[in-house]
């Protein structure tokens, strides 16, 4: 398998199929936050949350999801430090998109979710969720938030 892992959004474009849509995962030590776009690419949607466990058993729930949904590419957020620079959750996070392109032939690539739970956050005060509602539901926002960032780079790209 020779899945393409890479920053560049451009190179993720082209190897994802057309007319399919993509997943955003927001990976967090306790929750993987799984959203999913449309087959245009226009709308990122919230769709679930795993609970982690170990990766063999969290890649296999992901891999339900995208052969369900017909998924064309993956998006993983990448929590960068506020100055931009990379720490040890970037190197986790890098270091699950290895693990899972040996899972997948999707592209895969990485979204800076600098402060994308601050505006998931927002989006559900602004929808006047309750307290345990945003609890339940923050790590699937996040991964639109995330998702929704990409899509828009990628229409922009004129993809």
């Amino acid at each position: 398998m020779n899945t393409v892992v890479t920053d560049d959004l451009k190179e993720f474009q082209s190897a994802c199929s057309p007319m399919t849509p993509l997943i955003g995962l927001d990976l967090g030590d306790k929750t993987i936050g799984i959203a999913v776009s449309d087959i245009l690419r226009g709308v990122a949607t919230p769709n679930s949350t795993i609970k982690r466990k170990k990766f063999t058993t969290d890649a296999q729930l992901l891999l339900e999801v995208i052969q369900e949904r017909s998924i064309g590419g993956i998006v993983l957020g990448l929590p960068r430090n506020m100055d931009g620079s990379e720490g040890p959750r970037c190197q986790k996070t890098r270091a699950f998109a290895r693990n899972l392109s040996k899972l997948t032939e999707l592209p895969i690539t990485f979204w800076d979710e600098r402060l994308s739970s601050v505006a998931a956050d927002r989006a559900m005060l602004e929808a006047d969720m309750s307290r345990a509602k945003r609890a339940q539901k923050i790590d699937e926002v996040a991964a639109s938030v995330i998702l929704q960032g990409a899509l828009d780079r990628l229409q922009n790209m004129g993809g």
